[in-house]
């Protein structure tokens, strides 16, 4: 999989200037980009922040309420020529107080020659897909021959990781998985199993999972103050640790003993340190996800090293995926022109 043609190509199936492409959510879903497609995106997109070809400033945002967010995320890849913004907002109360769901938002593209909006969609979907494809992408390079994996939080996040670790690790063999509601991670192995040639098993609580699995995801709540659900004293050498949730989930002396510390984005890191996410300090970065993609810096250097990857999300994945969701919907047909 490689970006999508070039404007030229885009120029014979939109109006540039005179006319946008909006995509539902439902369009979105049903254009059928596989996911092994989105893992060679968000692994390209990866390598072009590595290798700083990219403009991406930290996402800024607002919080009408203690527990919600609004993000921009603007990105811009002069490689394929992509540019674009993701406006995402979270309201954990959502599914209980109003039936919706937690996290909604819309991408927009822009055309680089002209600025000119080119396409609006549905960005929910697309979150949810590409955050696991940055995980396993990562955990496949950082310990490639892992035969177990460990997933906190069994939410659409959880199922899709382990749908994503079994594609990007090759050598994978046994998920453990755990949530707070257990029905949550019955209902996961329930419509995974079936579909995925490991075996998943509920773990019996955070201590059984962390013991259990060379390789660890949690994808849970995001808060300023950690709630250290998996101790430092469970976490032994050799492990990676893949949190996307910030220093929610992990006791904060894991991170600060960890032989590396790599984070997707080092700016966006420091601006939620600035916020009060990390309030004892933010770990010494070592490198970004994208730079161990490259090559540019070193991933596991041994097999005893404890390693801690936190992604929490850049918009140079959500447009690189956005724009193939574009391209593959003017060919397709799909969506709505409106006019601008």
């Amino acid at each position: 999989m490689t970006f999508p043609a070039d404007r030229h190509h885009l120029a014979d199936q939109l109006k540039i200037g005179s006319e946008l492409l909006y995509l539902t959510r439902q369009d979105v879903e049903h254009l059928g980009l596989a996911r092994d497609a989105i893992l060679d995106l968000t692994r390209e997109a990866l390598v072009e922040h590595g290798s700083g070809r990219y403009e991406m400033p930290a996402k800024i945002g607002v919080h009408p309420y203690d527990n919600v967010f609004y993000h921009a995320m603007p990105a811009f890849l002069p490689g394929p020529g992509i540019v674009g913004m993701k406006w995402i907002e979270c309201y954990p109360d959502n599914p209980r107080a109003f039936s919706l769901p937690q996290t909604t938002g819309l991408l927009v593209l822009n055309d680089v020659d002209t600025g000119v909006p080119l396409a609006v969609m549905d960005s929910a979907w697309l979150t949810a897909m590409r955050t696991p494809a940055v995980t396993v992408l990562a955990a496949a390079a950082l310990h490639p021959d892992a035969t177990t994996f460990g997933m906190f939080g069994c939410g659409v996040q959880g199922i899709e990781h382990v749908r994503y670790a079994v594609l990007a690790m090759p050598e994978l063999e046994t998920v453990y998985v755990h949530d707070i509601d257990e029905a949550a991670a019955d209902a996961l192995i329930a419509e995974l199993q079936p579909e995925l040639g490991v075996r998943i098993i509920k773990g019996e609580s955070p201590e059984a999972v962390t013991k259990s699995a060379e390789v660890l995801s949690s994808a849970t709540v995001i808060l300023r103050q950690p709630l250290a659900v998996v101790k430092d004293e469970w976490v032994t050498a050799g492990q990676t640790i893949l949190p996307c949730d910030l220093n929610t989930f992990w006791d904060p002396r894991t991170t600060r003993r960890a032989d590396k510390y790599i984070v997707d984005s080092t700016e966006e890191h420091e601006l939620f340190a600035s916020m009060g996410y990390f309030p004892d300090g933010l770990p010494e970065v070592t490198a970004e996800t994208g730079e161990v993609l490259a090559g540019t810096k070193p991933g596991r250097e041994s097999a005893d090293e404890i390693i801690v990857n936190s992604n929490i999300g850049m918009a140079v994945c959500d447009i690189a995926v956005g724009n193939a969701l574009m391209h593959r919907a003017l060919e397709r047909g799909a969506g709505v022109r409106l006019p601008l």
